[in-house]
Protein backbone atom coordinates (compact mmCIF):
# COMPACT_ATOMS: atom_id res chain seq x y z
CA UNK A 1 0.00 0.00 0.00
CA UNK A 2 1.15 3.16 -0.70
CA UNK A 3 3.04 6.08 1.58
CA UNK A 4 -0.06 7.88 1.64
CA UNK A 5 -1.86 4.91 3.11
CA UNK A 6 -0.21 4.43 5.95
CA UNK A 7 -3.08 7.54 7.21
CA UNK A 8 -6.67 5.70 8.36
CA UNK A 9 -8.97 6.71 6.18
CA UNK A 10 -12.92 5.11 5.60
CA UNK A 11 -15.36 5.06 2.54
CA UNK A 12 -18.70 3.80 2.90
CA UNK A 13 -20.73 2.47 0.08
CA UNK A 14 -24.29 2.45 0.30
CA UNK A 15 -26.73 0.54 -2.22
CA UNK A 16 -28.89 3.53 -2.15
CA UNK A 17 -30.01 6.82 -4.20
CA UNK A 18 -27.95 9.63 -2.12
CA UNK A 19 -31.27 11.22 -1.43
CA UNK A 20 -32.25 8.22 0.33
CA UNK A 21 -29.23 7.65 2.26
CA UNK A 22 -29.16 11.78 3.43
CA UNK A 23 -31.70 10.94 6.53
CA UNK A 24 -29.60 8.38 7.98
CA UNK A 25 -26.26 9.77 7.64
CA UNK A 26 -27.20 13.14 9.51
CA UNK A 27 -28.27 10.98 12.21
CA UNK A 28 -24.74 9.80 12.57
CA UNK A 29 -23.77 13.93 13.30
CA UNK A 30 -20.19 13.39 11.91
CA UNK A 31 -18.88 15.54 9.18
CA UNK A 32 -19.58 13.63 6.11
CA UNK A 33 -19.15 14.20 2.39
CA UNK A 34 -22.58 12.36 0.03
CA UNK A 35 -21.79 11.62 -3.70
CA UNK A 36 -23.34 9.59 -6.08
CA UNK A 37 -21.16 6.21 -7.10
CA UNK A 38 -22.93 4.31 -10.09
CA UNK A 39 -26.93 3.57 -10.16
CA UNK A 40 -28.07 2.67 -7.27
CA UNK A 41 -25.32 3.05 -5.41
CA UNK A 42 -24.09 6.01 -3.06
CA UNK A 43 -20.81 6.83 -1.36
CA UNK A 44 -19.94 8.46 2.03
CA UNK A 45 -16.86 10.74 2.73
CA UNK A 46 -15.90 11.15 6.56
CA UNK A 47 -13.89 14.13 7.56
CA UNK A 48 -12.07 10.93 9.87
CA UNK A 49 -12.11 13.00 13.35
CA UNK A 50 -13.18 9.63 15.42
CA UNK A 51 -9.59 7.93 14.75
CA UNK A 52 -7.21 11.06 13.91
CA UNK A 53 -8.26 12.72 17.16
CA UNK A 54 -9.73 10.67 19.46
CA UNK A 55 -7.36 7.81 18.66
CA UNK A 56 -10.08 5.03 17.93
CA UNK A 57 -9.17 2.09 15.92
CA UNK A 58 -10.54 2.75 12.48
CA UNK A 59 -11.72 -0.51 11.57
CA UNK A 60 -13.67 -0.39 14.74
CA UNK A 61 -15.54 2.55 13.92
CA UNK A 62 -16.39 1.76 10.03
CA UNK A 63 -18.00 -1.11 11.28
CA UNK A 64 -19.96 0.76 13.92
CA UNK A 65 -20.71 3.46 11.26
CA UNK A 66 -22.14 1.07 8.57
CA UNK A 67 -24.22 -1.30 11.19
CA UNK A 68 -25.90 2.39 12.46
CA UNK A 69 -26.88 3.04 8.79
CA UNK A 70 -28.08 -0.51 7.57
CA UNK A 71 -29.88 -1.36 10.61
CA UNK A 72 -32.34 1.80 9.90
CA UNK A 73 -32.71 1.42 6.22
CA UNK A 74 -33.88 -1.84 3.93
CA UNK A 75 -30.49 -1.11 1.97
CA UNK A 76 -26.74 -2.71 2.48
CA UNK A 77 -23.67 -0.47 3.49
CA UNK A 78 -20.22 -1.88 2.75
CA UNK A 79 -17.65 -0.10 4.60
CA UNK A 80 -14.19 -0.09 2.64
CA UNK A 81 -11.25 1.04 5.75
CA UNK A 82 -6.78 1.20 5.93
CA UNK A 83 -4.49 1.60 8.16
CA UNK A 84 -1.46 1.36 8.73
CA UNK A 85 -1.20 -1.91 9.21
CA UNK A 86 -4.32 -3.32 7.61
CA UNK A 87 -6.89 -2.63 4.92
CA UNK A 88 -10.25 -4.47 4.51
CA UNK A 89 -14.29 -4.23 4.90
CA UNK A 90 -17.09 -4.26 6.73
CA UNK A 91 -20.76 -5.46 5.29
CA UNK A 92 -23.99 -4.48 7.12
CA UNK A 93 -27.39 -5.48 6.56
CA UNK A 94 -30.25 -4.81 8.52
CA UNK A 95 -30.26 -6.50 12.05
CA UNK A 96 -28.11 -9.54 10.78
CA UNK A 97 -24.43 -9.77 12.40
CA UNK A 98 -22.01 -7.62 10.09
CA UNK A 99 -19.77 -9.66 7.89
CA UNK A 100 -16.08 -8.74 7.17
CA UNK A 101 -12.74 -9.99 5.83
CA UNK A 102 -9.08 -8.29 6.55
CA UNK A 103 -5.33 -8.04 5.12
CA UNK A 104 -2.08 -7.33 6.47
CA UNK A 105 -0.73 -4.48 4.59
CA UNK A 106 1.39 -6.49 2.14
CA UNK A 107 -1.91 -8.06 0.84
CA UNK A 108 -1.88 -11.07 3.20
CA UNK A 109 -4.54 -12.36 3.76
CA UNK A 110 -6.42 -13.08 7.32
CA UNK A 111 -9.56 -13.19 7.07
CA UNK A 112 -12.32 -16.53 6.67
CA UNK A 113 -12.94 -17.64 2.90
CA UNK A 114 -16.42 -18.17 3.63
CA UNK A 115 -16.81 -14.69 4.81
CA UNK A 116 -16.14 -13.95 0.97
CA UNK A 117 -18.95 -16.58 0.38
CA UNK A 118 -21.44 -14.72 2.55
CA UNK A 119 -20.35 -10.88 0.95
CA UNK A 120 -21.44 -12.43 -1.87
CA UNK A 121 -24.83 -13.93 -1.34
CA UNK A 122 -26.09 -10.27 0.61
CA UNK A 123 -25.20 -8.13 -1.98
CA UNK A 124 -26.92 -10.49 -4.72
CA UNK A 125 -23.44 -11.19 -6.63
CA UNK A 126 -23.23 -14.75 -8.82
CA UNK A 127 -22.47 -17.42 -6.85
CA UNK A 128 -20.62 -18.97 -8.86
CA UNK A 129 -19.07 -16.59 -11.66
CA UNK A 130 -18.59 -13.62 -9.07
CA UNK A 131 -17.56 -15.95 -6.17
CA UNK A 132 -14.72 -17.49 -8.47
CA UNK A 133 -13.62 -14.20 -8.44
CA UNK A 134 -13.79 -13.19 -4.93
CA UNK A 135 -11.78 -16.47 -4.20
CA UNK A 136 -8.26 -15.09 -5.73
CA UNK A 137 -8.61 -12.09 -2.78
CA UNK A 138 -8.16 -14.98 -0.21
CA UNK A 139 -5.52 -16.40 -1.45
CA UNK A 140 -1.32 -15.56 -0.93
CA UNK A 141 -0.14 -12.88 -3.73
CA UNK A 142 3.25 -12.21 -3.30
CA UNK A 143 2.43 -9.45 -5.87
CA UNK A 144 -1.02 -8.07 -4.12
CA UNK A 145 -1.33 -5.44 -1.32
CA UNK A 146 -3.70 -4.17 0.95
CA UNK A 147 -4.91 -1.76 -1.49
CA UNK A 148 -4.89 -3.74 -4.44
CA UNK A 149 -7.34 -6.76 -2.64
CA UNK A 150 -9.53 -3.46 -1.89
CA UNK A 151 -9.24 -2.54 -5.71
CA UNK A 152 -9.93 -5.95 -6.70
CA UNK A 153 -13.08 -6.42 -4.76
CA UNK A 154 -14.53 -2.64 -6.54
CA UNK A 155 -13.61 -4.25 -9.57
CA UNK A 156 -16.18 -7.11 -8.91
CA UNK A 157 -18.78 -5.02 -7.64
CA UNK A 158 -18.51 -2.87 -10.56
CA UNK A 159 -20.76 -6.15 -11.89
CA UNK A 160 -23.12 -4.28 -9.60
CA UNK A 161 -22.93 -0.91 -11.46
CA UNK A 162 -21.13 0.40 -8.64
CA UNK A 163 -18.68 3.24 -10.05
CA UNK A 164 -16.35 5.54 -7.65
CA UNK A 165 -16.40 8.81 -9.09
CA UNK A 166 -12.24 9.62 -10.29
CA UNK A 167 -9.61 10.10 -7.49
CA UNK A 168 -12.29 7.84 -4.93
CA UNK A 169 -10.21 5.14 -4.21
CA UNK A 170 -8.88 2.99 -0.97
CA UNK A 171 -5.45 4.40 0.32
CA UNK A 172 -5.77 8.38 -0.41
CA UNK A 173 -5.54 10.32 2.43
CA UNK A 174 -8.69 12.12 3.22
CA UNK A 175 -8.46 15.45 2.19
CA UNK A 176 -7.46 14.14 -1.50
CA UNK A 177 -11.19 11.71 -0.86
CA UNK A 178 -13.09 14.68 0.13
CA UNK A 179 -11.66 16.95 -2.99
CA UNK A 180 -12.54 14.06 -5.31
CA UNK A 181 -15.87 13.51 -3.95
CA UNK A 182 -16.53 17.35 -4.12
CA UNK A 183 -15.72 17.65 -7.87
CA UNK A 184 -18.07 14.50 -8.40
CA UNK A 185 -21.16 16.70 -7.07
CA UNK A 186 -20.55 15.90 -3.25
CA UNK A 187 -22.76 17.70 -0.68
CA UNK A 188 -22.25 18.01 2.99
CA UNK A 189 -24.23 16.06 5.27
CA UNK A 190 -25.12 18.21 8.13
CA UNK A 191 -27.22 17.54 11.34
CA UNK A 192 -30.88 19.67 10.34
CA UNK A 193 -31.75 19.81 13.49
CA UNK A 194 -34.15 17.62 15.67
CA UNK A 195 -37.41 18.34 14.12
CA UNK A 196 -36.07 18.33 10.77
CA UNK A 197 -34.15 15.10 11.39
CA UNK A 198 -37.56 13.42 12.68
CA UNK A 199 -39.41 14.32 9.44
CA UNK A 200 -37.38 13.76 7.01
CA UNK A 201 -36.14 10.24 8.91
CA UNK A 202 -39.80 9.66 8.96
CA UNK A 203 -40.59 10.02 5.64
CA UNK A 204 -37.73 8.01 4.23
CA UNK A 205 -38.57 5.11 6.53
CA UNK A 206 -42.48 5.25 5.02
CA UNK A 207 -40.79 5.74 1.57
CA UNK A 208 -38.70 2.92 1.92
CA UNK A 209 -41.31 0.40 3.53
CA UNK A 210 -44.31 1.10 0.73
CA UNK A 211 -41.46 0.57 -1.77
CA UNK A 212 -41.14 -3.00 -0.25
CA UNK A 213 -44.75 -3.70 -0.30
CA UNK A 214 -45.56 -2.26 -3.64
CA UNK A 215 -42.98 -4.86 -4.74
CA UNK A 216 -44.83 -7.82 -2.60
CA UNK A 217 -48.42 -7.16 -2.53
CA UNK A 218 -49.04 -4.14 -5.52
CA UNK A 219 -50.01 -0.64 -5.58
CA UNK A 220 -53.96 -1.81 -4.28
CA UNK A 221 -52.72 -4.27 -1.26
CA UNK A 222 -50.54 -1.60 -0.49
CA UNK A 223 -52.78 1.12 0.15
CA UNK A 224 -54.77 -0.73 2.92
CA UNK A 225 -51.24 -1.67 5.04
CA UNK A 226 -50.61 1.40 7.61
CA UNK A 227 -46.98 -0.42 8.11
CA UNK A 228 -45.42 2.36 10.70
CA UNK A 229 -49.28 2.93 12.03
CA UNK A 230 -50.77 0.77 14.43
CA UNK A 231 -49.28 -2.69 16.10
CA UNK A 232 -46.44 -3.50 13.56
CA UNK A 233 -45.33 0.19 13.67
CA UNK A 234 -44.83 -0.43 17.53
CA UNK A 235 -43.57 -3.72 17.45
CA UNK A 236 -40.76 -2.48 14.82
CA UNK A 237 -39.80 0.71 17.28
CA UNK A 238 -39.79 -1.79 20.02
CA UNK A 239 -37.38 -4.44 18.16
CA UNK A 240 -35.04 -0.81 17.52
CA UNK A 241 -35.60 0.63 20.99
CA UNK A 242 -34.15 -3.20 22.50
CA UNK A 243 -31.27 -2.84 20.33
CA UNK A 244 -30.38 0.23 20.55
CA UNK A 245 -30.01 0.87 24.13
CA UNK A 246 -27.47 -2.20 24.85
CA UNK A 247 -25.52 -1.42 22.42
CA UNK A 248 -25.32 2.80 23.09
CA UNK A 249 -24.31 1.71 26.37
CA UNK A 250 -21.82 -0.92 25.39
CA UNK A 251 -20.01 1.72 22.57
CA UNK A 252 -20.30 4.39 25.50
CA UNK A 253 -18.20 2.42 28.44
CA UNK A 254 -15.76 1.00 25.94
CA UNK A 255 -15.38 4.76 24.32
CA UNK A 256 -16.34 3.28 20.77
CA UNK A 257 -17.59 6.50 18.58
CA UNK A 258 -18.32 4.02 15.91
CA UNK A 259 -20.68 1.56 17.94
CA UNK A 260 -21.96 4.37 20.12
CA UNK A 261 -23.36 5.71 17.01
CA UNK A 262 -24.84 3.10 16.29
CA UNK A 263 -26.98 2.67 19.43
CA UNK A 264 -27.65 6.02 19.10
CA UNK A 265 -28.75 5.67 15.78
CA UNK A 266 -31.38 2.34 16.73
CA UNK A 267 -32.90 4.54 19.65
CA UNK A 268 -33.42 7.25 17.74
CA UNK A 269 -35.16 5.48 14.96
CA UNK A 270 -37.20 3.33 17.63
CA UNK A 271 -38.49 6.80 18.71
CA UNK A 272 -39.27 8.04 15.42
CA UNK A 273 -40.86 5.03 14.52
CA UNK A 274 -42.59 5.42 17.86
CA UNK A 275 -43.78 9.04 16.62
CA UNK A 276 -45.17 7.32 13.04
CA UNK A 277 -47.20 4.54 15.15
CA UNK A 278 -48.68 7.03 17.34
CA UNK A 279 -47.07 6.55 20.49
CA UNK A 280 -43.83 8.31 21.94
CA UNK A 281 -42.78 6.70 24.89
CA UNK A 282 -42.49 9.08 28.34
CA UNK A 283 -42.08 6.52 31.07
CA UNK A 284 -45.59 7.03 32.53
CA UNK A 285 -48.37 5.12 32.66
CA UNK A 286 -51.45 6.52 30.29
CA UNK A 287 -53.95 8.29 32.91
CA UNK A 288 -56.97 6.37 32.80
CA UNK A 289 -60.47 7.91 33.02
CA UNK A 290 -61.95 7.51 36.40
CA UNK A 291 -64.89 4.83 36.54
CA UNK A 292 -68.30 6.19 36.58
CA UNK A 293 -70.05 5.46 39.74
CA UNK A 294 -72.20 2.04 40.44
CA UNK A 295 -75.69 3.15 40.42
CA UNK A 296 -77.84 0.62 42.35
CA UNK A 297 -80.83 -0.89 39.80
CA UNK A 298 -84.15 0.93 40.35
CA UNK A 299 -86.78 0.02 42.63
CA UNK A 300 -89.45 -1.76 41.01
CA UNK A 301 -92.63 -0.06 41.03
CA UNK A 302 -95.57 -1.18 43.53
CA UNK A 303 -99.12 -1.46 41.27
CA UNK A 304 -101.22 1.41 41.92
CA UNK A 305 -103.87 0.18 44.11
CA UNK A 306 -107.75 0.88 42.67
CA UNK A 307 -110.32 2.08 45.24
Amino acid sequence: MPTSATTPGVLLLCRAEPPAVRPAAQLLREHLLLAPAGPGWSVLVPEGRPWLDGGEPVDRVAAGWAFALAVAAPWPVLALWWDADRAGYTLASGFRRPVGYTWLTDGTPAGEEEAMHTFAVRLGLDPVLDVQDLQPLTRPDPVADARSRLLGLIAVLARLDLALPPGLAPGEPAARLRTAAGDAGGQEVAWPGLRDAVREEVRAVEEAVGTAVHRVVGDTAAARFPWLHGPRGRALATARLAAGAPLLVWGVARRSPGWAAAGALLVADGLLLCRAAGEVPTGRRPRRRPAAPATSPAAPREPRSRG
